[in-house]
């Protein structure tokens, strides 16, 4: 993984399980079990996302199994009950789709599924047809930058610009994803933007930042 991540298609999978609405409650849990997913994606002929299954909408079969729901229950949670005896992904799915473009942000991403409560998005282009699916897990993969790629571009599009004639050489020093920066720099109001744009960098940890200014 090299160069700044900042686009859900940079990170997302392209290959993804998908149901049509007709898709029966058995085929949708044996989906989910053979891919080790917690959603899917349910698609309309073209391959347009009209709606998503996930767990949650399956599990109110088992949970109302054997109950009789009082009245508090029947009022309070009338959509959980209506799931509880579907049998098609047309029945079951969440409707609209919550979905997210492929160039988005991952942090746009991260906080629909923050704002939303789910754990994968359908990545769908400007008509709403699926091109793939980005998970929580494949957020992370920023992280797995190496060390030497993140100075690389801390160096290259922060501290070059921002201190191109420091008083002593700014030195950048990153272990494990937390940037350590030293040196010193002729302008001290300078230094917290430095702190926020290294921290913007993709795959970054932590800052410690240790510059000093010539004008304190």
């Amino acid at each position: 993984m090299h160069g700044s991540l900042h686009r859900v298609s940079d990170v997302m999978t392209h290959a993804v399980v998908a149901v049509g609405r007709e898709a029966l409650f058995k085929d949708i849990v044996e989906r989910m079990d053979q891919w080790q997913v917690s959603a899917l994606p349910v698609l309309e002929g073209d391959g347009r996302v009209i709606g998503v299954v996930s767990e949650a909408d399956l599990l109110p079969k088992e949970e109302f199994r054997d109950s009789d729901p009082d009245r508090f229950t029947q009022r309070h949670r009338l959509s959980d009950l209506a799931k509880a005896g579907a049998v098609t992904a047309e029945e079951l799915m969440s409707t609209p789709a919550v979905t997210v473009h492929a160039d988005a942000t991952l942090a746009e991403a991260a906080r629909i599924m923050a704002l939303r409560h789910v754990k994968r998005l359908p990545v769908v282009n400007a008509e709403g047809l699926l091109e793939g699916v980005v998970s929580r897990g494949d957020l992370l993969k920023v992280f797995l930058r190496p060390d030497n790629d993140l100075a690389d571009e801390i160096r290259r599009d922060v501290v070059d610009l921002l201190f191109p004639v420091p008083v002593e050489p700014v030195h950048i020093v990153v272990s494990e994803g937390v940037v350590t920066l030293t040196g010193r720099v002729p302008d001290a109001a300078r230094i917290p933007l430095a702190v926020r744009l290294v921290r913007a960098v993709e795959g970054v940890v932590g800052v410690d930042c240790r510059l000093t200014a010539a004008d304190e």
